[in-house]
């Protein structure tokens, strides 16, 4: 009998273990990897087997390396990046990678467009799709030039980063000169964009085959976020509504243009002027809040499998409107240390009873796991910078 085998990379993020968990109720035998041996995902009782690499941050030519030994040694249907930190070593070296298994992301010119959010507003202008006003600024001169069209509030923010990294909105020229260098000085090439006032704010999550049709989509909008003002969701819900639909509408048009294949998000926020819903930028990967889009009845990593094991997937858009979910630890708690009316937000916070991206009776281990990952990074600067999006 033929073994169905994946790798999973990133076990500490909670979007790598619900793949680990969609994989493994499937009877799919999963191999998680990290750069340390207390990683949340390797106490899944869906993780068959754990490989420790390099980081692929700090030692990408070894992590690399590593990568291609293990995907030597068994036979692996298909590899599932999932977080930046190795999206880009991956995507780098598809070529070498792609001989002894399928990469679970689209082919590297597509990939970057997708990674580089300027890359992706270029496109998306192109095709008409509503967009935030945008100066593309390589340089300080470039800066000064844009200045004298500017309109304050704007964001300024890099073209690469995740989690709301780097994003900063200022208010004048000094804030945004200020801001600039800080940014410059990490990211090297950043955007600038008018302020959307905010309506309202939600992801459209999609599956396309190799033509860029769409074969699963759920909408999730968030209710709260850390940080407050803008980041990863801590909880959210799935919707469906007028603004939804056209959000749909235009992501499908764009990822087509993408000629995007496998998993994106693609994020809007309702223009509170207009009520037009407005690109925010396309994430290329499975996204942290991915264990709603599977308690809606989709389940994105399944379907990704079986399309790149059989070339494509029945369509499969329905998903159920209203569910929630929220990412408790440390997402949900650390809102509620910095929102403000701690008061009126605890009898919410306290509603235990809703579905978590990481807490499961039924699979209790990665629990235990992030108290050990915790308690590991404990004394690590770097790492609570990440957690807190310094």
């Amino acid at each position: 009998m033929t073994v169905s085998r994946v790798f999973v990379t990133d076990a500490q993020m909670r979007s790598s273990l619900a793949v680990i968990r969609s994989l493994g109720k499937k009877g799919i035998e999963v191999t998680a990897g990290e750069e340390t041996r207390f990683a949340t995902g390797f106490f899944s009782k869906y993780c068959a087997h754990r490989a420790v690499y390099p980081s692929p941050q700090k030692k990408r030519a070894d992590f690399v390396a590593a990568l291609v030994d293990i995907l030597q040694s068994d036979e692996y249907d298909v590899l599932f990046p999932v977080a930046d930190a190795c999206l880009a070593p991956i995507i780098e070296n598809e070529r070498v990678i792609s001989n002894y298994t399928r990469i679970a992301l689209p082919p590297r010119k597509t990939f970057l467009n997708g990674f580089d959010k300027g890359a992706t507003l270029k496109i998306a202008l192109a095709q008409g799709i509503p967009c935030p006003a945008t100066f593309f600024v390589d340089t300080p001169r470039q800066l000064e030039a844009a200045k004298r069209g500017l309109d304050y509030p704007m964001v300024i923010k890099p073209r690469i980063s995740s989690g709301r990294r780097g994003v900063a909105v200022c208010n004048d020229d000094n804030e945004l000169l200020a801001n600039y260098h800080v940014i410059h000085a990490e990211y090297e090439k950043v955007l600038i964009q008018e302020f959307i006032p905010r309506k309202e704010e939600f992801g459209v999550y999609a599956l396309l085959n190799d033509v860029s049709e769409p074969r699963a989509i759920t909408v999730q909008r968030r209710l709260r976020s850390y940080p407050v003002e803008g980041g990863p969701s801590t909880l959210r819900e799935t919707i469906r509504n007028e603004s939804t639909g056209e959000a749909v509408r235009l992501a499908c048009e764009l990822l087509k243009a993408m000629n995007w294949t496998g998993v994106a998000m693609v994020e809007f926020r309702v223009d509170a002027r207009d009520g037009v819903p407005k690109l925010m930028e396309v994430n290329p990967r499975y996204w942290g809040s991915l264990q709603l889009s599977i308690l809606a009845g989709v389940d994105f990593p399944y379907l990704h499998y079986r399309m790149l094991m059989d070339g494509d997937v029945e369509t499969a858009h329905a998903y159920m409107d209203g569910i929630t979910c929220r990412w408790l630890l440390p997402g949900d708690v650390l809102w509620f240390l910095s929102a403000p009316k701690k008061l009126e937000n605890l009898r919410e916070f306290v509603r235990f009873d809703t579905p978590d991206d990481i807490l499961s009776r039924t699979d209790p281990g990665p629990t235990f796991g992030f108290v050990l990952a915790t308690l590991r990074y404990a004394f690590d600067g770097e790492m609570w910078r990440f957690v807190f999006r310094r």
